[in-house]
Parts: structure tokens; C-alpha cells; sequence
């Protein structure tokens, strides 16, 4: 386990170039098993998660060029065969399950006996994923865990998902592109990373109309050819940086930002006191912002920041939001109408001194700019809970610890370098 050392109470003040989007990389990677083909992916973040996927892959043939520092990989998945045994799936990632479509594809049939999860945010179902492996003509057979088996291509079929999903919508993209017939997904889910991976497939030749939309029309297609792409900057580094800046008072840029995909970010961050401006694709939070909460026109109401599938205010940003509003003056409720447990990792928050009320599983209250004081608390496996309660630490003159930090490398892979580059006195424990 690694720890984060934290000497806080320095404003934040510099310069940044985010990672690119863990959230675009892992099923672009995936979908990359579709051809034999080479495929070229720029601006590909050094992360832990993604490094099981190599492996994997390797492990079955494919012949894969990682240039770390020139963030550069090469795919060649020729020679991938054999089918794997159920220890050499990537387990403690939620992301696993994005394999399962181009899997199918290749080897037409794949055991699963262990529930593939990434985080602790609660219980991560496969139902919806089996459901629409069911539809594409691959039988399901419970035994011992679950087996797929696929005879002859995938069949083309119409779904209508019972809730948005990210991760189901990305497994229906993978196998309805390469499936016989058209397919059409409704209440698709349409986050930026789903988008990258609508253009990445494209640009395979796959045929997909509606990419970011709550409704997805699929050509099938027999064979996708080989690619180059660039993967998008994380928006949620982006903000977390900027949201870094502000609790600290100092001056905070990003280059490389996503303006486009900040509309309703940028209107949360104005709820607690904040300012984002933009000089070209770069964004600024300058030093000293005002940190007070927004007091709603409508009387006896708190003012609030819901997050839910996009294009609502992202959930994995609540926790560096509600991290902010600690050091705002006023009080802010956040509701999180994704996962039932959330918000669980609180108490630890709460050992710093901040003063932060429970409504229920998916609602709190946070009275902010309360006296806080360093402390030594555990980070649950969620990263953005890790970050929140580094930037409660950062925010607080002294010496702090994050314990069991670990998750953060999951996403960020250059979390602390850019931490020193804006003059953070933080270090890695290992």
C-alpha cells in the first residue's frame, strides 16, 4: 500500500498538462481486440488498470509497443488465440468487463466465475452486460459462475436498457459494430469517453449514428480495419486541478483542456464561488477566489449539486467538489443518484474537522469554511474519494497522511509530479 505524505496550507500555483481520460483509454483498448490490424493510440496515460490489459493481452499472443514516455502504443492482436483461463482475467477492475464483447468475438466462447469490480462504490452488476450478450444470439449458460458462448457472429438487435450504464453501453457498441444486421440502443449512455469510443470505432470503419445521444443506431459491419487516435484529456483531473487551485487560494492552469465539455462543471463550480476562465484550450482558476456558496432564488431551499448519468454533473466529481465546499463559506447539499455508497468514505473526511452532515446513502449536507486541522485518515478504493482527501489535506497547514492511497494510480499516473510542479509539498510513502 502506498500513503500520501501530505504539508499543507501552500497555495497551489502553475501550470498543468493533464493525463489522458482513463475512461477512453480502457474500452478503446478493448475495442482495439476487434481487428488484426495495427492500431496506433496517442497521449495514453501510464496506469495501472491499463497495464493488466497489456499484460492480458500479451500473455495471449498480442504483440503490443508501449512507449511510456512518449505516451505512444502500438496494438498488433494477430496472433492473439487461445482461450484464457479464468485467473488470467484482470481482476480488481471494473473495466474487465469491457473485454467480454471483443472476447467473444475472437474465441466464441469465455468462462467468468468471479464478478468483476473496480472500486467500493457498491454492488457493480454484469446482468445488464449478460442481457445483452443474450440479445446478440450468445447463449448464456449459468455453471459454476457464467459461460458465453457465441456460435457465428454476433446478431443484430434493438435494446432499450433498463437504467444508463456506461460500461454496458460500450460492450453493446463493441459487439453490435462487428454483429450481422443493424442495432439500436436506447437510453445510451453518453459521457465523453462514450463518444471517444463512437469516433475511435468509426474511424475502424464502423457505422454508428447518434455517438453522445440517448439513442444509438449501429450498422454492422463484417471486419474493422487498423487506426491512429489521440485520447482526450481527463475532464476530471481537469477539474480537479482547477478545483485544487481554488481551496488552496492559488492560481491554477490547465493546458489542453475540454471547454466543451465544461458548461454544466463550470456552472457547479460558480455554486461554490468559483470562476473558471479560458484562454484558448486553457483553463484558469485565478488566485484568492470568493468560495462562498450560491443562495438559491427559491426560498427554503439548499442550494445543491446532483450528479447523475451525462449529461448530468459527473459523478466521479462529486468528491473533489465536496472537498471544495468544505472551504466555501455557506452550506451546499450534494446528491449522489448513481452509486448507494458513495458517499461512505465521509467520516474520514470528517477527522479533519469538517463539518458534514448524512442525510441518507445518496444525500449530504456540507456546512463549510468550519475550523480544520491535520490529520491521519484511510482512503477507501474509490479515486476520486483518495484525491478529495488529499485536497482536504493540502488545504490545511501541517502535516497530514492519506493512508491506502493506491487508487489514485488507477487514473493519475502523474498525480504527484504535477502536485510539486504547482509547488505542493507532497511525497509518496511506499
Amino acid at each position: 500500500m502506498a500513503h500520501l505524505i501530505v504539508n499543507g496550507g501552500k497555495p497551489l500555483t502553475g501550470t498543468i498538462s493533464p493525463s489522458g481520460n482513463k475512461n477512453s483509454i480502457l474500452p478503446i483498448f478493448c475495442a482495439s481486440l476487434l481487428t488484426n490490424e495495427m492500431v496506433v493510440i496517442r497521449n495514453v496515460p501510464d496506469i495501472t488498470d491499463l497495464q493488466k490489459l497489456v499484460n492480458f493481452c500479451e500473455a495471449l499472443g498480442s504483440v503490443i509497443h508501449w512507449d511510456k514516455p512518449a505516451m505512444v502504443m502500438e496494438t498488433d492482436h494477430s496472433a492473439f488465440g487461445t482461450e484464457p483461463a479464468n485467473e488470467e482475467i484482470p481482476h480488481g477492475m471494473r473495466s474487465a468487463v469491457l473485454l467480454f464483447a471483443p472476447l467473444l468475438f475472437r474465441l466464441k466462447r469465455l468462462k467468468i466465475r468471479t464478478n468483476a469490480k473496480g472500486c467500493a462504490l457498491g454492488v457493480r452488476e454484469i446482468d445488464p452486460h449478460l442481457e445483452v450478450f443474450s440479445g446478440f444470439g450468445v447463449e448464456v449458460e449459468m455453471n459454476a459462475g457464467v459461460e458465453l458462448s457465441l456460435y457465428g457472429r454476433y446478431r443484430g438487435q434493438r435494446h432499450w436498457q433498463d437504467y444508463i450504464s456506461v460500461t454496458t453501453t460500450e460492450s453493446f457498441l463493441m459487439a453490435a459494430v462487428v454483429a450481422e444486421g443493424d442495432s439500436s440502443l436506447i437510453n445510451a449512455a453518453g459521457e465523453p469517453h462514450v463518444q471517444d469510443l463512437c469516433n475511435f470505432l468509426q474511424s475502424m470503419g464502423a457505422g454508428i449514428e447518434g455517438g453522445g445521444s440517448s439513442v444509438l443506431s449501429i450498422q454492422g459491419v463484417e471486419g474493422l480495419s487498423g487506426t491512429e487516435v489521440t485520447i482526450a484529456s481527463d475532464h476530471h483531473e481537469i477539474a480537479t486541478f482547477l478545483a485544487l487551485g481554488a481551496m488552496t487560494g492559488g492560481e491554477v492552469r490547465v493546458e489542453k483542456s475540454v471547454p466543451h465539455h465544461f458548461t454544466l462543471i463550470e456552472r457547479s463550480f460558480r455554486k461554490v464561488g468559483v470562476a473558471i476562465e479560458y484562454e484558448d484550450d486553457t483553463a484558469i482558476v485565478r488566485e484568492n477566489q470568493q468560495l462562498e456558496m450560491e443562495v438559491p432564488f427559491t426560498p427554503n431551499l439548499l442550494p445543491k449539486i446532483e450528479a447523475a448519468p451525462w449529461p448530468y454533473f459527473p459523478v466521479d466529481l462529486l468528491p473533489p467538489m465536496i472537498a471544495l465546499a468544505t472551504r466555501a463559506r455557506g452550506v451546499m447539499q450534494f446528491w449522489n443518484k448513481i452509486y448507494e455508497s458513495g458517499f461512505w468514505w465521509i467520516p474520514e473526511l470528517i477527522k479533519f474537522g469538517a463539518h458534514v452532515v448524512t442525510s441518507d446513502p445518496h444525500r449530504i449536507i456540507v456546512f463549510g469554511q468550519k475550523p480544520m486541522h491535520p490529520a491521519v485518515v484511510d482512503a477507501p478504493y474509490i479515486i476520486r474519494a483518495a484525491i478529495a482527501l488529499y485536497m482536504a489535506a493540502a488545504s490545511i497547514e501541517g502535516e497530514s497522511l492519506v493512508r491506502n492511497a493506491d487508487s489514485i494510480r488507477r487514473a493519475h499516473p502523474n498525480f504527484v509530479r504535477n502536485l510539486k510542479k504547482l509547488g505542493a509539498d507532497t511525497e509518496w510513502e511506499e
